[in-house]
């Protein structure tokens, strides 16, 4: 009998080791549900350029300036002039540009470039805003408070009048007076005067080239139209800005150049500092976005501010130097936290 049973096992193995395959990948399909359309719904919040996607609601020039007062202002000027961080949203357009619906001042020699002489879809704005604004708190305005920053927003560009409620029914009559809304066309370049797209491309869907070399560098005519792009880079992380400097120019003035790899760190506190961006906005010796190291170190010098340092990492806040709010940093562990504020308060 024994023999028989070992028989038997051994004949019905595969169909139990079938069987055993099939209820594993039945509990890995099991895991998890499908997401309801309401879970759908929260993440699909695109715009597209049609306004598909657009949502009910409806905001006031004057409900506008109220949120962008309390919510917008510390960052980008009390009429989108902007301060001495964040690039201008508003200027470089005339009536001309919102009748033709092409900036003239984008061809000619302005040094600047603001977001209502670039944008060419009230859709963007108002996507953007939705998304990503305020920068310290993204995607907590309402639907009606966007309508009405945008339509704020869109007041102090001339683009719609001071009584003008934007709404998912009126933003069609706003895109209709956008200052750049024909700019963004295939049929002429980005370089202004040339008259032709900047680069140029036979689609083939037989007979094609068996290799494709792909370029990524500025046409001499084009090199040092901003500027050293160099010189204008952060001095972190992995990307470093094209040394595009005119010909002549010092190599003091270059910089890091093409290809160069940031320093690396002098220490390890130095290494968490660029790890959780404190350095995007805070340098060592002098302002930048927020105030230096050093400054922080000589407010607090002779107290026992650690805690008190941490807990304003941590929590964030706005106020103690001047109107621009610092973001909450929870992700930073707390050992790690406890080093750098010690690192900070030793800053000379």
């Amino acid at each position: 009998m024994a023999l028989v049973s070992l028989v038997a096992m051994a004949a019905t193995g595969p169909a139990l080791a079938a069987a055993a395959t099939d209820a594993t990948a039945g509990a890995r399909t099991a895991l998890g549900r499908a997401a309801t359309p309401a879970e759908v719904r929260a993440w699909d919040i695109d715009v597209r350029g049609d306004f598909q996607g657009l949502p009910r609601g409806q905001g006031s020039v004057a409900q506008g300036q109220q949120v962008w007062d309390g919510k917008c202002a510390a960052c980008h000027g009390e009429f989108g002039e902007s301060n001495d961080v964040f690039s201008p949203l508003v200027g470089g357009t005339s009536a001309d540009d919102i009748r033709s619906g092409r900036v003239a001042a984008l061809t000619g020699n302005q040094p600047y470039r603001t977001t209502l002489m670039k944008v060419s879809t009230v859709s963007t704005l108002w996507d953007y805003i939705r998304r990503a604004m305020p920068w310290n708190a993204p995607k907590s305005l309402s639907t009606d408070e966007v309508y009405a920053v945008t339509a704020y927003l869109l007041n102090l560009g001339d683009i719609v009048p001071a009584d003008f409620v934007l709404s998912d029914t009126s933003i069609a009559e706003a895109q209709q007076r956008m200052p750049n809304r024909n700019g963004m066309t295939t049929a002429h370049g980005m370089w202004p005067g040339r008259g032709r797209p900047d680069t140029h491309n036979t689609a083939c869907m037989r007979d094609c080239q068996a290799s494709v070399t792909l370029l990524s560098s500025l046409p001499d005519y084009a090199r040092d139209a901003h500027g050293d792009l160099a010189r204008q880079q952060r001095g972190f992380g992995p990307t470093r800005g094209l040394h595009t400097a005119p010909a002549g120019a010092s190599a003091a003035m270059a910089g890091a150049v093409d290809g160069t790899a940031p320093a690396a760190p002098a220490s390890p506190v130095d290494a968490l500092a660029s790890r959780y961006q404190c350095v995007a906005c805070h340098a060592a010796g002098h302002k930048l976005v927020g105030p230096s190291f050093a400054d922080i170190a000589r407010r607090y010098h002779g107290q026992d501010a650690a805690a008190t340092l941490a807990r304003k990492v941590r929590d964030g806040g706005q106020g103690a130097w001047g109107s621009l709010p610092m973001p909450p940093q929870a992700q930073v562990p707390e050992a790690d936290l406890q080093a750098l504020v010690g690192w900070i308060l030793q800053a000379k």
